[in-house]
């Protein structure tokens, strides 16, 4: 028997966004169904959402840029110990945001992801900020060449808060950005050129949260004390979060639609059963209902192409069968279920170019810095140390942004007729492309100074500054595109999981590029020699690895293109 809320409409001209648990099942009770009625946008939601996110971004690179400092200057460790203290909490902070965004998309939403995260986050960072302040959370001071360790408490006191801190800042990564981009109805075509220029803000945010944080905290950490730094930074995301809960009433708030890996997983088994049944030669003849991975919609997904033996978990069991929901089985799938499947096993390929990437965007902070260390500083009377230059890269991120906005977009608008000016696949293989060059530049920087050391002759580190300069211009291009593309691409009940793609390639980029370092000093010393990165980098031949990272930015840039050609984006009919 139908009962009469089956006939209520989804949009019900409500002011407000919420979900409703209606505590009924479907077929006896598989899952939850939530109801979504839309309030009007609101432009202060997401205009707090960025300046959450640029005071967040200060509060922690005040704590992650000088970290090696402080353990070696305050704590008292060894070299080595600080490095892979450092390297172990950095590959935590990165692989965070994939099991945030995996409990907001399954379990807990964006909003209280976002919510618990900075609770933890303030944990953290009043116990480091405290750590800092009392003496005998610290080991005593040098005496000659005396430095006595930090004791077992000490160091366990400081760890805890920051990996108080690592999870509190994985989780406001893993739902920060997806939730800001919820604010923008997609099927709203003012919203959505809107959100465009939301990704490339956020981008903006992040940098601008970084680069004063580089500047300013960093110095007053060095200069000042170490206590007042770290304060700041408390400071920073006690008022990002005070901003972001004053905020709550004018958000729009999805909530999740249960564990997504079970739909994937369901649609995975149903094509296996079914892997015998022919397909109908019309694909209209698909079986689509109104559920789809546990929940109402408010759209579906349009069949494509392409991995046809998921299709065939479309195929109705029973084709003559009246029972109205017969995808809340594991017998059947809708077309919106197997397409959401094809949907990441699309992505992946694309993925994987990501980490490459990464990893030659980590340049940025081992080889181009050990380059500039060997390069003359001095520009006048003023001493510029090689970390500066990153600083340098900032503000020509942020220059290119508003280029990118404000003249590139709007021209390709024109030329292309294309409401978002340039594909995010285009702006993301320009960003490849761009890249390229930055190693390039770096390769025959460094064979001139090289040259320049054999006559005992002294190049500015300002001559950096181009590869730089392009190496910001293509994470501009690439960086604000892929933000977009992982939210825009990913199924509705993923869009976190799949925006913490990115930070996992960075993650993976990172580890890469640290194997390649290994590997390449390595191979490069059989035979006798010091190989291409001795100790002395006047001894080797740093401008042959940046070539090999040419080389390897050449072939992933190819193989993007050849991915990036056969991609089928997807096809979302809204209702």
């Amino acid at each position: 028997m139908e009962r009469e809320e089956d006939h209520r409409p989804l949009l019900d001209g409500s002011p407000s966004w919420s979900y409703h648990d209606n505590n009924t099942s479907v077929e006896e009770g598989n899952a939850l169904r939530w109801r979504l009625r839309k309030k009007p946008f609101d432009w202060k939601a997401p205009a707090i959402i960025l300046g959450f996110e640029f005071l967040e971004s200060i509060a922690f690179a005040g704590i992650s840029l000088n970290l090696v400092i402080y353990l070696a200057n305050v704590l008292h460790g060894s070299t080595a110990s600080n490095a892979a203290n450092v390297d172990t909490w950095n590959g935590t902070t990165f692989l965070a945001p994939v099991l945030g965004a995996f409990l907001a998309d399954s379990y807990l939403g964006k909003y209280k992801t976002i919510f618990i995260s900075v609770i933890l986050y303030l944990l953290g960072m009043l116990t480091i900020t405290a750590s800092a302040m009392i003496p005998s959370l610290q080991p005593t001071t040098c005496t000659g060449m005396s430095c006595p360790a930090a004791t077992e408490f000490q160091y366990a006191v400081f760890f805890i808060a920051l990996y108080l801190i690592a999870i509190g800042t994985g989780g406001v990564k893993s739902a920060l950005m997806p939730f800001g981009a919820d604010q923008y109805d997609e099927a709203n075509p003012d919203e959505a050129q809107m959100k465009q220029s939301f990704f490339s803000l956020f981008f903006v945010a992040v940098n601008l949260g970084v680069f004063i944080a580089g500047t300013v905290v960093v110095w007053i950490q060095q200069n000042i004390a170490w206590a007042l730094g770290f304060g700041i930074s408390l400071a920073s995301l006690v008022v990002a979060a005070v901003g972001f809960f004053v905020g709550t009433p004018i958000y729009r708030v999805q909530m999740p639609t249960g564990s997504p890996l079970k739909s994937v997983v369901r649609v995975l088994i149903v094509a296996f059963k079914k892997r015998h049944l022919e397909l109908p030669k019309d694909s209209a003849l698909l079986y689509e209902g109104e559920m789809g991975l546990g929940m109402e919609r408010e759209y579906k997904l349009e069949h494509t192409d392409g991995f046809s033996c998921l299709d065939k978990a479309v195929i109705m069991a029973e084709p003559y069968s009246t029972d109205p929901v017969p995808a809340t089985t594991w017998l059947s799938c809708t077309v919106t279920q197997v397409e959401e499947v094809k949907i990441l096993l699309r992505m992946v390929p694309i993925w994987l170019t990501c980490i490459l990437y990464s990893a030659s965007m980590c340049q940025t902070t081992t080889t181009f810095l050990q380059q500039g260390v060997l390069m003359n500083s001095m520009v006048g009377s003023l001493s510029i140390p090689a970390a500066s230059l990153n600083s340098i890269e900032v503000i020509f991120m942020m220059i290119f942004v508003v280029i990118q906005d404000k003249i590139i977009i709007p021209i390709c608008r024109r030329h292309f007729q294309n409401p978002s000016g340039l594909t995010q696949l285009q702006r993301m293989g320009i960003g490849r492309f761009l890249i390229i060059f930055s190693m390039v530049a770096a390769a025959c920087l460094e064979a001139w100074r090289l040259s320049c050391y054999k006559d005992k002759k002294s190049l500015s580190i300002l001559w950096q500054v181009p590869q730089y300069l392009i190496l910001a211009w293509s994470d501009v291009f690439c960086g604000i595109a892929q933000l977009e593309f992982f939210y825009g691409e990913a199924p509705q009940s993923m869009t976190s999981v799949c925006s913490a793609f990115s930070f996992l390639a960075i993650s993976l980029g990172y580890y890469l590029n640290s194997f390649l370092v290994t590997f390449v000093a390595s191979v490069t010393k059989v035979g006798g020699g010091g190989g291409w990165l001795p100790t002395d980098l006047n001894m080797g031949h740093l401008d042959y690895y940046f070539l090999l990272w040419a080389g390897i930015s050449v072939l992933n840039f190819v193989v993007y293109v050849a991915l990036s050609r056969k991609y089928t984006h997807k096809k979302t009919a809204f209702q």
